[in-house]
């Protein structure tokens, strides 16, 4: 059975929503993006990590070499203790590439620019607020009064996802990690360079991540144990340079390079990130002609590495299963071939937060295992995570019913 789709309605401009469209535009499908926000978010959020299976999913769109231009690569992951003790260091599997730290705000830029160009149209200032289906699509009903209409609506609207409400009024919603992530990029910082290494030290009371590059210029990221949430809002009322202070006491007696990026780390260029959170799983991705895509059906803690290389994943998958199949038939197939990979990737992040914020016993437990399953692991035991790849041309066919029908 062929399928019968020809538009799409893409709720959330950020990091899936025009992976998605620039997606299903190359699929033969007619898709835009309608985003909440009144304006572009250029110059807005901190760091983040794409894995080489992100970067797959770009390739597959003729993205990945645009969005390398403006990466740093992160060759390896170097494991440290409080105490300056090694626990491990890993990389990408062999042959396969390394991960590429990027700012949050170039990737924007260079995505909305993309799929402009490509001819995807991008809405400002509709912040979703209901959905009405019929026989033969999808009615998105606007804050402003306004309305769209389209064969399918995906939602790319992120962890507070209001299309997940309304897939699903009993949708769950996040769970607090226990974490609040800071970060910063530094000019000058005075150490070495890395070597395209990624520096994480456990702290006894924070943990830390650092990279320093050839012309001694760097970035670094905190995620600092706080029982409560917090929100971005909340965290902004404390003051960048009070933070810098709380943070660089945090490291106090820890063998770390925490003072010295702290102290020449500019208050004005302090990037909050805000809680550390992660979903329960979702037990409806999909409902009539809705569907979600990213951290809206499967958000990854940070420290998973992996939050929007899966977002990118499913975008391009799901643009090939409704390239493929009538809508029902594509939301069926497209959680066969993401569900199981998402939650066991989410599964393994889960285990690392609780690493972060371990108490003392925990601390002693985890620097002395940790060595053994950092041996234990080897990098070709990761390919299944980092060299995921996604087959553009192959055709996507039902998914079977147990009783044999198809879906």
């Amino acid at each position: 059975m062929r399928s019968t789709i020809r538009t799409a309605l893409v709720i959330g401009g950020g990091i899936g929503g025009p992976v998605a469209a620039i997606a299903l535009h190359q699929a033969g499908i007619e898709a835009t993006v309608y985003e909440a926000y009144d304006s572009r978010a250029d110059g807005v959020g901190g760091g983040l990590g794409l894995a080489p299976n992100g970067l797959g999913a770009l390739d597959v769109i003729g993205v990945g070499d645009l969005v390398r231009a403006i990466g740093t690569p992160t060759t390896h992951i170097v494991l440290q203790s409080w105490n300056g003790k090694r626990l491990g260091e890993f990389g990408s599997p062999p042959g396969v590439e390394s991960s590429q730290f990027v700012w949050r705000a170039d990737l924007y830029r260079v995505l909305y620019d993309e799929a402009a160009r490509r001819g995807v149209r991008t809405v400002h200032g509709k912040r979703l607020v209901s959905a009405e289906e019929s026989d033969d699509g999808v009615t998105a009903h606007f804050a402003d009064g306004t309305t769209a209409t389209a064969d399918v609506l995906i939602g790319a609207d992120g962890i507070r996802s209001t299309v997940r409400s309304l897939i699903d009024s009993d949708a769950p919603q996040p769970n607090y990690g226990g974490l609040v992530s800071f970060g910063a990029p530094v000019r000058n910082t005075g150490l070495p360079p890395t070597g395209g290494k990624m520096y994480m030290m456990f702290g006894k009371r924070a943990f830390l991540g650092y990279q320093v590059h050839e012309d001694s210029s760097g970035v670094w990221f905190v995620n600092l144990p706080h029982p409560e949430p917090m929100t971005v809002a909340e965290a902004g009322r404390t003051g960048a340079e009070e933070w810098l202070r709380v943070l660089a006491g945090s490291f106090t007696g820890d063998r770390v390079p925490a003072a010295d990026l702290l102290l020449k780390t500019d208050p004005a260029d302090l990037l909050i990130a805000g809680p550390m959170e992660n979903m329960p799983r979702v037990p409806a991705w999909s409902r009539g002609r809705m569907v979600l895509i990213g951290d809206a059906a499967h958000a990854a803690s940070s420290s998973s590495g992996q939050g929007a290389s899966l977002a990118m994943e499913s975008a391009v998958q799901l643009a090939r299963c409704l390239r493929d199949l009538p809508h029902e038939e594509a939301f069926a197939a497209y959680e066969d071939l993401r569900r199981p990979r998402v939650e066991r990737i989410i599964k393994e992040a889960n285990r690392t937060n609780s690493n972060k914020a371990a108490g003392p016993v925990g601390r002693v437990l985890r620097d002395l295992l940790l060595p053994l399953v950092m041996k234990l692991n080897k990098p070709e035991k990761s390919a299944w995570q980092a060299g995921y790849r996604i087959d553009w041309d192959a055709p996507v066919t039902a998914v079977p019913h147990p009783d044999g029908a198809a879906a």
